[in-house]
């Protein structure tokens, strides 16, 4: 099984770097590159809340599954 983050996708539709979401949001960037490159094993919901609210997108425009073959 894998969930695979779109958000460098998302981002690049909107025009939007991540600097300026993560001051958006007020998440470090840090934090939201780890995100946006899939090495976080979770997310708040009020992160991914924040994130769609921003981006004005679904929380199914940012994460996708891949089931296992």
């Amino acid at each position: 099984m894998a969930i695979i983050i779109r958000l460098d996708r998302i981002l690049a539709d909107k025009k939007m770097k991540l600097n300026d979401l993560a001051e958006a949001i007020d998440i470090s960037n840090v934090n939201l590159s780890n995100l946006k490159t899939g090495k976080v094993k979770a997310i708040r919901f009020s992160t991914l809340e924040a994130i769609c609210q921003e981006l004005n997108c679904q929380p199914g425009d940012i994460l996708e599954y891949l089931p296992d073959n």
